[in-house]
């Protein structure tokens, strides 16, 4: 089966980042990999269908809840994978179930930090690349929080 765009992916850093929807077939993930993606974070708290047919991709699990926000140190931990990929020239993924609250809010807490940009304009900018993205005010306060804890 030749390669095929997982649901809701989207670049959020052309080369870099990018959200998606859970893989859901061995093509999606073959996808991912041809694209330069080589890191998978998962914010499940199940890990996604046919995650051992890409060995090239490494997977990541920060297990958080549907609807829920993530803590500090799970923010923390992402954009530590992100910049140790960037570090080696590889790119990363994030899901989670439809690609929409938890993988928005990661995204949106990446923009702060890379484009020093608030929590709020990282929230707009988000949403204006992924329609439907962090759907809780919980998620939404968690982007604005992590704001002014590194300010």
């Amino acid at each position: 089966m030749p390669p095929v765009q997982p649901h809701n992916f989207s670049w959020v850093e052309p080369g870099l980042l990018a959200g998606l929807a859970m893989p859901h077939v061995p093509a999606h993930y073959e996808y991912l990999y041809q694209n330069g993606i080589r890191h998978l974070v998962i914010l499940t708290e199940r890990k996604p269908p046919y995650h051992d047919t890409c060995p090239g991709i490494t997977l990541h699990r920060i297990r958080i809840r549907d609807f829920c926000p993530p803590s500090l140190q799970q923010i923390k931990t992402f954009l530590r994978i992100v910049e140790e990929a960037r570090a080696k020239g590889e790119a990363v993924a994030v899901h989670c179930l439809h690609g929409h609250g938890r993988t928005g809010t990661m995204l949106a807490c990446y923009l702060v930090t890379s484009r020093k940009i608030t929590g709020v304009d990282a929230i707009h900018e988000i949403r204006q690349l992924r329609q439907g993205s962090i759907e809780t005010s919980e998620q939404e306060q968690a982007v604005v929080q992590f704001h002014h804890h590194i300010k």
